[in-house]
């Protein structure tokens, strides 16, 4: 039997391995890769994450294929009003649709024709009717969230047009998202949560959770580790910069009152110049570091003041899988099955992330000990070959569910 061909489309290149999204997608074509598919990964080069030609020839050469295609998606004001006043579709899938992508995409199905056809963003769903139009592959859509549900979250925040926009912006993501959910073949959730929100408001065709997973072996070892704090994180993500200003600016006089002399690191790509200008005692603005496993690998307590957001927190998983301690918010362990005082400590309010990191501070054989408890969670759950494996046994039973209707 020859080996499954799976096509993999991308709204932005999933690299470099600094951020979640490019991380979750990179170990899922290395997870079909590796469990013998014939993998084509076709990529939008985008503006906004863009990569020098040069340096993408170098990447993904052990994949049976790999393109892309630039493309301009610039959030521009005018376009943002235009799309407000004037359309019903959200602005994102407005802004990611272009025909040059559709064009390469038949292509790729003539000349590959795959099997599977694996979609990472919701927003890409434009591009379905030509596919279906010109291949009976099976359509796989992976949910990294939903994705109006983090709209929503944000339209909590901010002054009156910007809530009666997002609010808008939500709405409208709802209705072509949960449309979006029907189209598919299959659905592939990140969290439990996440899939039980889809059953509740759609019925799809199949879904499968398949949580990100991590290659433990390309985990960092520690090295010298500090009590001290840390974050890292895509830094243009509004998630991010709202969660970093509540912690420094609720949070942090009392953390320093309560444990003198603790110090919190944070970095991460597109630093606002805001966070870089910052002179507050105690709080260290790395922005944009060369390696993350680098800057990791010596801090031992990971902070994540979340409040919005969807999906599952990529850095936590890996910041557990190394023996960190982790304090973190519902919203930021959202995803996980991991149990509060047993593999990682809660906070919800500013007294919380302090009563928190005082614990840690006079506790740190306890503290040590719940790391490691974590770090067996992630060993025994959120291995990538296990999840893969999983994945690909029910895209092998739902084709050969359809090759024995035809």
């Amino acid at each position: 039997m020859h080996p499954r061909k799976i096509l993999v489309i991308t709204n932005r290149i999933p690299f470099p391995l600094k951020d979640g999204g490019n991380m979750a997608m990179n170990t899922m074509i290395q997870g079909y890769h590796d469990a013998g598919m014939e993998v084509y990964l076709l990529s939008m080069n985008t503006s906004r994450h863009f990569i020098d030609h040069a340096r993408l020839k170098t990447l993904f050469t052990h994949l049976k294929g790999f393109e892309w295609v630039d493309i301009n998606n610039e959030l521009r004001k005018k376009d943002i009003i235009f799309n407000f006043l004037f359309s019903r579709e959200p602005e994102h899938v407005v802004r990611f649709y272009k025909k040059d992508f559709e064009d390469k995409i038949v292509q790729i199905i003539g000349r590959f024709k795959p099997d599977i056809i694996q979609i990472e963003s919701v927003y890409l769903t434009t591009y379905l009717p030509a596919i279906n139009k010109n291949t009976e592959a099976l359509t796989v859509l992976r949910m990294h969230n939903i994705e109006f549900q983090i709209w929503r979250g944000l339209a909590h925040h901010g002054s009156y047009f910007k809530k009666v926009y997002l609010n808008n912006l939500a709405a409208r993501v709802s209705q072509f998202e949960r449309s979006a959910w029907q189209a598919y073949d299959l659905l592939l959730p990140i969290t439990e949560k996440d899939a039980a929100m889809v059953l509740r408001l759609e019925d799809v065709n199949a879904l499968l959770v398949a949580p990100f997973s991590l290659d433990l072996s390309k985990i960092k070892p520690a090295s010298n580790e500090k009590w001290v704090g840390y974050h890292i994180g895509a830094m243009d993500w509004i998630a991010n910069q709202e969660g970093i200003t509540w912690f420094l600016n609720k949070a942090w006089k009392s953390i320093r009152k309560a444990v003198p002399g603790f110090e919190f690191y944070f970095a991460g790509r597109n630093m606002p110049e805001s966070f870089k200008n910052l002179q507050i005692s105690g709080v260290h603005c790395l922005a944009e570091v060369e390696s993350a496993e680098d800057f990791i690998s010596d801090k031992k307590i990971l902070i994540v003041p979340l409040w919005s957001g969807g999906g599952i927190r990529v850095k936590i998983l890996e910041a557990m899988a190394a023996g960190k301690v982790v304090i973190t918010t519902p919203k930021g362990i959202k995803g996980i099955e991991a149990r509060p005082g047993q593999h990682y400590l809660l906070a919800s309010t500013s007294d919380e992330f302090v009563r928190a990191l005082s614990w840690c501070m006079e506790n740190k054989e306890a503290a040590e000990k719940m790391a490691k408890n974590a770090m067996e969670l992630i060993r025994t759950r959120y291995e990538y070959m296990a999840v893969t494996n999983n994945i690909i046994s029910e895209i092998e039973k739902l084709l050969n569910s359809l090759q024995n209707s035809e």
